[in-house]
């Protein structure tokens, strides 16, 4: 009986920290973006009935050379080129049905040019009652072509 409440609790644990999961919701994976140009990342979770306090994300840009398979943003994150709070706002219509977002505008670097990048953002929080701290990571891959 004792590990059936261990189980569920662990379950319940697993579930609400999903829902707490943010999504690169702009740009979209294996887009194509210039070195130079200023992009704008949209970040956006889910609306939840788990109580939680948003507190920051890191954004960095990973240059992949040919390719960005195999890239885990957890050991290689890449140039930080945005820290700082994250505050979502209630969209009522927002990307994908979800309700919270924040844009972020960032520039490629120069130096990216011809290859592909790795997009990367690590999400810090705090969910439920205790509550416990939930660290996050999540990428897409960028095609960087040379400025005209």
């Amino acid at each position: 009986m004792m590990m059936t409440k261990y189980i569920l609790a662990l379950a319940a644990f697993v579930v609400s920290a999903a829902a707490q999961s943010i999504t690169i919701a702009a740009p979209a994976d294996g887009s194509t973006v210039t070195a130079g140009q200023t992009i704008t990342v949209d970040v956006a979770r889910a609306n939840t009935l788990t109580p939680s306090q948003e507190v920051s994300v890191a954004i960095g840009l990973l240059n992949c050379g040919t390719s960005c398979s195999g890239i885990d943003p957890t050991q290689r994150f890449g140039q930080v080129v945005f820290a700082g709070p994250y505050t979502p706002s209630l969209h009522s219509s927002g990307p994908d049905f979800i309700d919270f977002y924040q844009n972020y505008s960032v520039t490629i670097p120069q130096n990216f040019a011809g290859s592909q990048a790795s997009l990367n953002v690590a999400h810090f929080s705090l969910i439920g009652a205790g509550p416990f701290p939930n660290l996050e990571t999540k990428s897409i891959t960028l095609n960087v072509a040379a400025s005209s």
